[in-house]
């Protein structure tokens, strides 16, 4: 494979991607679980916004897996693959509403920062087209985080 990036970079770009990847997955899991379970006088607005950011989040998924398979690379395909790569809560059971709020802020912060590792590792290696798949994520999260903080402000 000549992209015109060098195989121990595609290596390291790829192991970037699987750890954002995990994080996403583990926290579209932490999402739905939370869509599924939430309850009281939030329960229509939250129950609404976390399917929303669920869906979103399985579509994300999708595209990093896809963006590792592009440079070369297996994209991590097992829950055991995801959980020992993801730096994301799991968030499990069903806490109070706002708990749920924070716990997907807190989340998508960790995700954040994930990705914000990755775009350095792209830049530095020329490949921008991974840098831009991290760099859009990064927006969606920060977003993502606002809105949830708003809810819990």
């Amino acid at each position: 494979m000549d992209t015109g990036i060098a195989a121990d970079a595609r290596k390291e770009i790829a192991a970037g991607l699987s750890r954002l990847m995990a994080d996403t997955f583990t926290l579209y899991l932490a999402t739905h679980g939370y869509h599924w379970n939430v309850t009281g006088p939030l329960f229509h607005s939250l129950h609404q916004m976390f399917e929303e950011q669920y869906l979103e989040l399985w579509a994300a998924v999708d595209v990093i897996a896809e963006r590792i398979r592009a440079l070369d690379a297996m994209a991590p395909g097992s829950s055991t693959e995801i959980a020992a790569l993801a730096s994301v809560d799991e968030g499990g059971g069903a806490p109070e509403a706002l708990d749920m709020v924070k716990r997907l802020v807190e989340g998508h912060e960790t995700t954040i920062r994930t990705a914000r590792e990755l775009v350095d590792t792209a830049e530095q290696a020329g490949d921008v087209a991974t840098a831009d798949l991290a760099t859009g994520r990064i927006e969606i999260h920060e977003k993502t985080a606002w809105m949830l903080r708003s809810m819990a402000a």
